[in-house]
């Protein structure tokens, strides 16, 4: 079967917007081929406001996302893999999905050992 990460993040963007809230995603940006402005990533990794106002011609694809945002006043495009994506949540509450990154973990730690996740994982992001 396919991976159910593009569906379920297709599907939370959606819930998020519905209710009135604005999405969030975070990406690692460690693989070549996440495209985004030089300077904005911290520590490997990214947050980025998914919100219809903040950007325009968004495409979700069980491959990537992709989108145009303004960056100190310049346009960019913007493309990440989905393979990138660490979580998607709602910026009021915290609400919505981490998923593990590519080596399989879950980005916590028990014992000093990162632990291993075989798929998607319900958490609150506060």
């Amino acid at each position: 079967m396919t991976s159910s990460k593009p569906y379920l993040v297709r599907a939370l963007y959606e819930w998020i917007l519905d209710n009135d809230n604005t999405p969030y995603i975070l990406v690692d940006t460690s693989s070549e081929q996440v495209s985004i402005p030089n300077g904005i990533a911290s520590d490997g990794k990214v947050v980025l406001n998914l919100a219809p106002s903040a950007i325009q011609n968004l495409e979700m694809s069980n491959d990537f996302i992709s989108f145009s945002a303004r960056f100190n006043g310049v346009a960019e495009q913007l493309f990440v893999p989905v393979a990138s994506l660490l979580a998607i949540y709602a910026r009021e509450n915290g609400e919505g999905m981490m998923f593990p990154s590519e080596d399989g973990t879950d980005g916590t730690a028990v014992d000093g050992e990162v632990a291993k996740s075989s798929g998607p994982v319900l958490k609150v992001i506060k």
